[in-house]
């Protein structure tokens, strides 16, 4: 059985750029041959700020918003967090998702592709990855960071990577699919 891979889409706002670095990275992890790879826009999910009345790790799903976030966070093996930088912090949109579940997340790894302007988002990766570590999840070392990223939106809205960047993506994803595998067996 492959390891399914989600590419999930953080930023929720209008204007933003997150779609064309997650259809960049979703397309060079097809590449990778690693995973069955999925794109994932947090915004089509429509989650409100958390209102689930029962504790998450009870999955006793009261909303349809939540049981259709929860069916797909329960489908895949590993996951990539395509994310901007908000404050110094990862975007609300990504920290509220996290919280709307919690045993879907459980003993599966993840990896970071930030962007944002000079720092490349890493300060948004590095906040969130206190919160993945109570999911029982294993956050990856290794990560891609895209700074100055408007630089590397061309004229038709897509993203242009670089050397650095795509030989960033391959390190991580390699990673990536060890833990994914390790990972799998503790699931059972």
């Amino acid at each position: 059985m492959s390891l399914k891979l989600q590419v999930i889409i953080c930023s929720t706002r209008p204007g933003r750029v997150g779609p064309a670095v997650a259809r960049w990275f979703h397309k060079f992890a097809v590449g990778h041959n690693q995973f069955d790879v999925e794109l994932v826009d947090l915004a089509d999910f429509k989650l409100p700020l958390y209102d689930e009345p029962v504790h998450p790790r009870m999955q006793q799903y009261e909303h349809d918003h939540t049981k259709r976030w929860s069916a797909s966070v329960a489908s895949a093996d590993a996951y990539i967090f395509v994310t901007p930088e908000y404050n110094y912090s990862a975007p609300p949109a990504l920290v509220n998702a996290l919280d709307f579940v919690y045993k879907e997340w459980n003993y599966k790894p993840c990896g970071f592709v930030s962007y944002g302007g000079v720092s490349g988002g890493l300060r948004a990766a590095q906040a969130a990855k206190l919160q993945i570590t109570t999911l029982k999840m294993v956050p990856m070392v290794e990560g891609v960071a895209v700074p100055m990223v408007q630089k590397h939106i061309q004229d038709n809205g897509e993203f242009a990577s670089n050397e650095l960047i795509d030989a960033s993506a391959v390190t991580m994803l390699d990673e990536l699919s060890r833990w994914a595998t390790a990972l799998r067996a503790m699931r059972v």
